[in-house]
């Protein structure tokens, strides 16, 4: 009869120390939420604090405060861009405090900027949600913050500049606007609230003299030329692609800043992400083929801002549903960095950004 053997401990047993075994016992240096990749924890833009209390906004002095407003419910074509502001936050893959190797400076070292979070924003509810975008942007500029908003569609340029313009009253600005479109149809299939109509809002109300708009980029095919007439009435200024084509980007910039600085104390930047080629950024509702070049427009975005006092941006239009590869997110992300590394520049030369009344 074979002889029978104790069974021997199991090598999971209690005694084990199984961190030990794989080496997961060691000390490891940790980081900062702001260094982790961008992959890792909370989404913010480009991993920076959120901070959406006014009170802290105003203590710690924010520069630059970034504004998600997530709503499409405005468009009137491919929806999608309610997801945008997520979308650009998570395109940066850089972390940490990155340097602009196009102006040379690290912003976030000279700026504070944070991430004030997203306007309270429910769907299928228009008015609601731009009296909370328009809220939102209000309580952030007040802070003395510059609010760089990220759509959403382009009917959140109505609120949001809005918001600005009554913070900065008695004192007036003019809006740079960025887009294949004019913006300023009377109203979209009844709708006046819609994504084809913030600039003609803004000048109708009064918040934005329409002598005071500048835009840049127009091309395509529309409904009807008949806004043109509108816009002439009102004094806007405009320049179309085929300008840009036969001019250069360069130079119709420079007529464009000329142009805003004739008149308005302060400027808001719209950028409707499709004026970019299709090509280049496909995920907007709205794609107009043969549109500029990204780094046409963010170099523009750079000349804008070290050129005038910004009071306030926002970017567009970007729907992620249309960009597998989310390069148009990314042209986004890029715009936004841009207007923060030139605001950087300004400050380190020691010109005021924040808004001090």
């Amino acid at each position: 009869m074979p002889e029978r053997r104790q069974p021997s401990q199991p090598r999971n047993g209690p005694s084990r120390d199984f961190a030990a075994a794989n080496g997961w016992d060691r000390q490891y240096e940790t980081y900062d939420d702001f260094d982790l990749p961008t992959y890792v924890g909370p989404v913010s833009f480009a991993k920076l604090p959120w901070v959406t209390d006014p009170a802290e906004l105003r203590s710690r002095e924010v520069d630059v405060a970034v504004v998600g407003a997530p709503f499409d419910d405005a468009v009137s074509h491919r929806s999608g861009a309610r997801f945008g502001p997520r979308a650009i936050r998570q395109a940066q893959y850089t972390s940490g405090s990155v340097h602009s190797l196009q102006l040379g400076i690290e912003p976030f070292d000279v700026l504070t900027v944070v991430d004030a979070g997203d306007a309270n924003i429910v769907p299928a509810w228009l008015e609601r949600a731009h009296a909370l975008i328009y809220q939102k942007v209000l309580e952030v500029a007040e802070t003395g913050a510059i609010p760089i908003v990220l759509g959403g569609d382009h009917s959140i340029t109505w609120p949001s500049a809005t918001a600005v313009a009554t913070v900065r009253r008695p004192g007036s600005i003019g809006i740079v606007h960025f887009d294949a479109h004019a913006d300023t149809a009377a109203d979209d299939w009844g709708v006046l609230a819609g994504h084809g109509t913030p600039m003609r809002r803004l000048i109708e109300s009064g918040a934005v003299k329409g002598t005071n708009f500048v835009q840049v980029g127009l091309h395509g095919y529309w409904p009807s030329k008949e806004v043109f007439r509108w816009m002439q009435e009102q004094g806007l200024r405009y320049h179309f692609l085929h300008e840009i084509e036969e001019r250069g980007a360069d130079a119709v910039v420079e007529t464009a800043i000329a142009e805003a600085l004739d008149g308005p104390d302060a400027i808001y930047l719209s950028l409707d992400i499709d004026v970019i080629d299709p090509g280049l950024a496909p995920g907007t509702g709205t794609p107009e083929p043969g549109g500029m070049l990204t780094r046409e427009v963010l170099r523009a975005i750079r000349t804008i801002v070290a050129a005038v006092d910004l009071a306030g941006m926002d970017v567009v239009e970007v729907s992620p549903p249309y960009d597998h590869a989310e390069q148009t997110a990314m042209a986004a992300n890029r715009a936004v960095m841009e207007a923060i590394s030139a605001l950087a520049v300004k400050k380190q030369a020691g010109t005021r950004v924040r808004f001090t009344g």
